[in-house]
């Protein structure tokens, strides 16, 4: 058995993504943990005949979900690698997971995986998408889920952090090859984002982690504190220009240009029109 880390995955109707995930996982020997929110296909099936090890805890938020698993889980390991069931590793990554030893890694709380993001079978290589660096593998008891945001997730951690520029995690997600399901969910987390946006407290969230020199969870965060200053309405269209011209979205083609069509205009747009909506609401209160 793995004595160096423990893998995290969050579930929900995954059958058809989370075999592909175990299987791109095996011969690291890893214990494996999943947190499921209520599944009704054959995922939990899927996980009891490989011996994974799954609890049940109803969705709220993925910063909530995943604090819940970071501390119900019985984790014994110096390390926790933290996946979602759409994700797998790519031989890059595999293999610095497979030679990985706490012992050279003293000095290091934190590890940044290096995302590529597929829609419809295409890598979105631009528009801001790749590299794309997620805190993804970090100490126990050192790394947290950030609760500052409702919606936006993020793992945290103090110290010093690597950057695996090579250790590709490969994101995709299957079931948004049909534009129905793509659209829905989004509509739902549109809600989410909406509610946080009207109770977040900048300072509180951002106050003294963005720096945009920093960490790439730094970084982030700066982008996000300048998001939080621009008018709502007009702060979509500027970031679906940014992303498609600046960023070279627009070099992704015609399902890359759809992609960042949905995700930096459609889905910021209904975001802030929910927002506006919200607002007018308590208003009248």
């Amino acid at each position: 058995m793995n004595i160096h880390f423990s893998i995290i995955i969050l579930t929900l109707n995954e059958e058809i993504h989370i075999a592909r995930l175990l299987d791109s996982l095996e011969g690291l020997n890893a214990k494996i943990f999943v947190l499921d929110s209520g599944s009704t296909d054959s995922t939990i099936n899927i996980c009891h005949s490989l011996n994974v090890q799954t609890l049940t805890h109803a969705f709220i938020d993925h910063p909530s979900q995943w604090h819940y698993a970071l501390n119900n889980f019985k984790i014994e390991t110096p390390w926790i690698i933290a996946l979602d069931a759409d994700q797998t590793l790519s031989k890059e990554l595999y293999t610095l997971l497979r030679n990985f030893s706490d012992c050279d890694f003293k000095n290091v709380n934190g590890i940044y995986f290096n995302r590529k993001n597929f829609f419809k079978g295409q890598w979105i290589k631009h528009g801001g998408y790749f590299p794309k660096y997620l805190l993804k593998m970090f100490r126990t008891g050192i790394g947290y889920s950030d609760l500052t945001e409702s919606f936006d997730h993020r793992f945290q951690v103090q110290g010093n952090t690597l950057v695996w520029k090579k250790g590709y995690l490969i994101e995709e997600n299957l079931k948004e090859n049909q534009i129905k399901f793509w659209i829905n969910k989004h509509n739902i987390y549109s809600d989410l984002a909406a509610k946080g946006h009207m109770e977040i407290d900048i300072k509180k969230a951002y106050g003294s982690k963005y720096y945009f020199f920093g960490s790439p969870n730094q970084k982030n965060a700066q982008l996000k504190s300048i998001w939080h200053k621009l008018p709502i309405y007009l702060r979509p269209f500027l970031y679906f220009a940014y992303r498609l011209i600046v960023l070279r979205g627009i070099l992704d083609g015609k399902n890359g240009i759809i992609f960042h069509f949905l995700q930096a205009f459609w889905f910021r747009l209904i975001v802030d029109i929910k927002i506006d909506e919200l607002k007018k609401l308590d208003k009248t209160k």
